[in-house]
């Protein structure tokens, strides 16, 4: 089966092609760098050619509200346009647990605009929305930092950037379900623990202090805002497996 990957340089992407290889898979890794291009539409016809299933996990390089908005919904008319020319059958997309639920957030909005394209473009898809992934807590208590990183408690439930792989790669090997379907990881944690224990494994000794007016890219949280609904996916990997794995790993 011949399976683009959209976005096939990033974290989630470039993983994703090496776990579908090996499973027998044809897989075109697309990106930029490799001459396709959904914001230019550079490439796109040759890539999916003959393709049967593809995989949009490409993000936008600025999370300004007008830039992520226009990479979201230029790349994603462009992506499905060129889709339905070639006849694909299987459209699976990325998106983020709680985007509904959080329109204060530029980010957010971009996505829910970015699924609302998908379902109307009548191709046949799954929109696979995860919660936040471990490798990027870090990053969000960096985003937090105004002398001292500053961190909502309500809660998150995050998932190893591994195990969103292997639910996209299963995806990839079943029907459309034409519909959201959810993926966390096993447990909930406030973020501001969360990041104080990353950043303590780390010997990062930045003052986390909690703040419920703390806003997440734009937006301020409760417990329910980037937690899943009823029957998520659960991804296997506890965040204190993954962490230890970290830190006990060879440099």
């Amino acid at each position: 089966m011949k399976v683009v990957v959209i976005g096939a340089s990033g974290l989630i992407g470039s993983k994703l092609v090496s776990l579908l290889r090996p499973r027998g898979h044809q897989v075109v890794a697309a990106s930029p760098s490799t001459g396709v291009n959904t914001l230019t539409a550079e490439g796109l016809m040759e890539a999916l050619a003959g393709a049967e299933v593809v995989i949009d996990v490409a993000n936008s390089p600025s999370f300004e509200d007008k830039a992520v908005m226009d990479f979201f919904q230029t790349s994603g008319r462009n992506l499905l346009a060129a889709e339905a020319a070639a006849s694909v059958k299987h459209h699976i997309a990325l998106s983020v647990v709680g985007a509904d639920r959080l329109p204060e957030s530029g980010y957010l909005r971009a996505k829910v605009a970015q699924e609302e394209l998908i379902k109307a473009s009548k191709l046949p898809y799954t929109i696979l929305r995860s919660t936040q992934f471990f490798e990027f807590i870090g990053r969000i208590a960096d985003s937090a930092t105004e002398g001292e990183i500053r961190l909502s408690p309500a809660l998150l439930q995050p998932i190893t950037s591994d195990d969103v792989v292997a639910a996209l790669a299963d995806l990839a090997a079943g029907p459309p379900f034409n519909g959201i379907i959810e993926v966390a990881g096993p447990g909930a944690y406030p973020l501001d623990k969360l990041a104080r224990k990353f950043l303590a494994a780390r010997g990062d000794k930045r003052r986390v202090v909690a703040d419920i007016h703390a806003r997440y890219f734009g937006a301020e949280l409760d417990d329910r805002s980037l937690t899943p609904g009823e029957q998520p996916r659960f991804g296997p990997t506890a965040f204190d497996e993954w962490l230890n794995s970290r830190i006990s790993a060879p440099a």
